[in-house]
């Protein structure tokens, strides 16, 4: 198996992190001793590398969910899709474009989640990445308003899986003290290909480099990036807590030492004892329709109400910049380059967090940035100058991305291991489902109460999630996997 950086060897006088437990000692304890050992690594530059090489494959998802609006006036103006189609479902329509990619999305979460519990997490990050550089590549040649829509959703479809394996990867691999700053690592590196795309939709989709439309340009350089990150990420080891869900005892310990010993290289010490625990560690008991039985039904149903919801909020205005600020009076090019400078507070968000990200309970910063969305949000539907747009745009992206940060590190943190992907991919799925009806909500609103009535909408959103959050969530900061999910 190869790893991001060869195995170092045991420094001399340090005992092998395996000695502390037997080969021959039974499968409980072993299965205990490698979650301890996890959870007791210290933050060094190969932990973080691995977080940062997972997270690059995070970039296409927002790359491309962000692209969905920088696109749609180059899809226009190409003839392909309609700018007033006689009705919102219209297959040339803007909304149907939208739809596809949540379409495909949410059949990635929702019906494939579960490859990542059969056939393990790096294989199907692995796969799942291939599929979506070959439906983007295919999407960029298309001649068709049906065929533009199929490969979109098409790269949905490996986007889907893509997503949820990473985000099941992070949480069992790192330790319960790291985590939240691990997962504003997979926001902040993803978010930073939002002012990319910004940048380059502004720069090209009104351009036609070579004589091809400007929005197929966009679309190839998001599958060009995939395939260089496909290659870079082949070296990333499985995830030891997934091989001891699936009884694979020995090879669990030979990932877990090849990690410790590299860990301990950069450490510069022996690395700290691991604290015994008590709690049982993952077997193959578990089984889907668990997420439906306590304790987890009452998560089940919370985690799923609030993707549902609260995606209404986030890219119904994400996703609909260009065109809500096109409503207000601004062209075109205008309207990119106001979404470009907005668009550079989405890295920023989860980078201004990253230093109370395990010191602020998951579910209070879940509620006080869904709270800061709505208030954002009306501030930005009562401006009509260009500079109280830019700001208070500016303002709600950041509030958006805290938000995103939290609600993706909570519900990874809410179930067990042998069914965490397809428990993730399950709830986030509704995020999926919502997605493909809110952009025919918001051309709803937009078409005939403005864009003041799409943000009352969506403060609406926010306020709903915040009491539902505060009201049943669980605290899951600083505790082990094993403990939140007894």
């Amino acid at each position: 198996m190869r790893q991001p950086f060869p195995a170092a060897p045991v420094a001399p006088g340090h005992a092998s992190p395996l000695q502390a437990v037997r080969r021959d000692a039974d499968p409980e304890t072993v299965a205990r001793s490698i979650v301890a050992r996890l959870d007791r690594l210290p933050a060094t530059r190969y932990v973080w590398t691995i977080v940062f090489l997972l997270s690059l494959g995070g970039c296409f998802e927002f790359y491309d969910l962000f692209m969905t609006g920088y696109v749609a006036p180059g899809l226009i103006a190409s003839g392909l899709f309609a700018k007033a189609s006689t009705s919102i479902f219209a297959m040339d329509s803007i909304a149907s474009f939208v739809a596809a990619t949540f379409i495909g999305l949410f059949i990635g979460t929702m019906g494939l989640g579960f490859l990542a519990d059969r056939f393990g997490r790096r294989r199907i990050f692995v796969v799942a990445l291939l599929a979506y550089t070959a439906a983007s590549i295919a999407m960029a040649f298309q001649q068709s308003a049906l065929g533009v829509n199929l490969f979109r959703l098409l790269a949905g479809l490996g986007l889907g899986v893509e997503m949820v394996t990473i985000n099941t990867y992070v949480a069992e691999l790192m330790p319960k003290d790291l985590r939240g700053r691990a997962f504003i690592i997979t926001q902040i590196v993803p978010y930073c290909a939002v002012p990319v795309v910004a940048l380059m939709s502004w720069w090209l989709v009104p351009q036609h480099p070579f004589g091809i439309d400007g929005w197929r340009c966009v679309v190839l350089a998001s599958a060009i990036g995939a395939a260089f990150v496909w290659l870079i990420r082949l070296g990333i080891p499985e995830s030891p807590r997934w091989l001891v869900a699936r009884g694979r005892l020995d090879e669990a310990q030979r990932v877990t030492e090849q990690i410790e010993r590299v860990v301990e290289r950069e450490y510069g010490a022996a690395l700290p004892r691991p604290v015994p625990n008590e709690h049982r560690a993952p077997t193959t008991e578990r089984r889907f329709v668990d997420i439906v039985r306590a304790p987890y039904l009452k998560r089940t149903i919370m985690m799923s109400v609030f993707n549902a919801v609260s995606v209404i909020g986030f890219y119904g205005f994400s996703n609909w910049i260009p065109s809500l600020l096109a409503s207000k009076g601004f062209g075109l090019v205008h309207s990119l380059q106001y979404s470009f400078l907005m668009s550079i507070a989405l890295p920023l968000g989860p980078a201004v967090f990253f230093y109370f990200a395990d010191r602020v309970e998951r579910k209070w910063s879940l509620v006080g940035s869904s709270g800061a969305v709505a208030v954002f949000g009306l501030l930005f539907a009562g401006q009509t100058g260009s500079a109280g747009l830019i700001v208070f745009g500016f303002c709600m992206n950041l509030s958006l991305t805290v938000m995103t940060y939290s609600f993706q590190t909570y519900q990874s943190e809410l179930y067990p291991t042998e069914i965490r992907a397809r428990a993730i991919g399950f709830v986030y799925s509704w995020s999926r489902l919502a997605a493909i009806f809110s952009g025919f909500l918001v051309a709803f609103f937009l078409r005939d109460f403005g864009a003041t009535g799409v943000f009352y909408m969506i403060s609406g959103c926010m306020v709903f999630v915040m009491l539902l959050i505060g009201v049943m969530g669980p605290a899951t900061k600083g505790r082990a996997l094993e403990d939140i999910n007894r």
